[in-house]
């Protein structure tokens, strides 16, 4: 069995954006499940934090950025590494059941959790049947 690639492949930068900073950039490994409320992505951005990660909605577009600091390691040198540094950029399109002023997102040890909640238009609802 293959052990996982966790973030290992850098992904293709979008033509729009002009990068600033001369690094990898990678493509979380991202799980998106649906409850009955929200669909809840998480996404794994190893060595981000919640000063260093960004999160954005812009027309239909929810986009994910998470910038790794390279001074944590100021005075060290690493002997090995599991991946290589770089920072993680990753865009999903939102359909118009998200309610979009109820987007939740947060970070904690390196996994962000964003809550798209849903509109109360689009929520399962049970449909109570009667005897005649």
């Amino acid at each position: 069995m293959n052990a996982p690639t966790h973030a290992t492949t850098p992904s293709a930068a979008p033509s729009a954006v002009e990068r600033t900073r001369n690094r990898k950039v990678y493509a979380p490994p991202v799980d998106i499940f649906e409850t009955r409320d929200a669909i809840v992505l998480t996404a794994d951005m190893p060595g981000v934090d919640e000063k260093t990660v960004e999160v954005t909605l812009e027309k239909n577009v929810l986009s994910l950025r998470g910038n790794v600091e390279t001074g944590a390691y100021a005075g060290r040198s690493i002997a090995y590494a599991e991946y290589d540094m770089g920072d993680f950029e990753r865009s999903f399109t939102v359909s118009d059941e998200v309610d979009r002023d109820r987007i939740e997102a947060a970070m904690k040890n390196g996994v962000l959790r964003i809550a798209l909640h849903k509109t109360e238009r689009v929520k399962v609802r049970k449909i109570d049947i009667k005897t005649e």
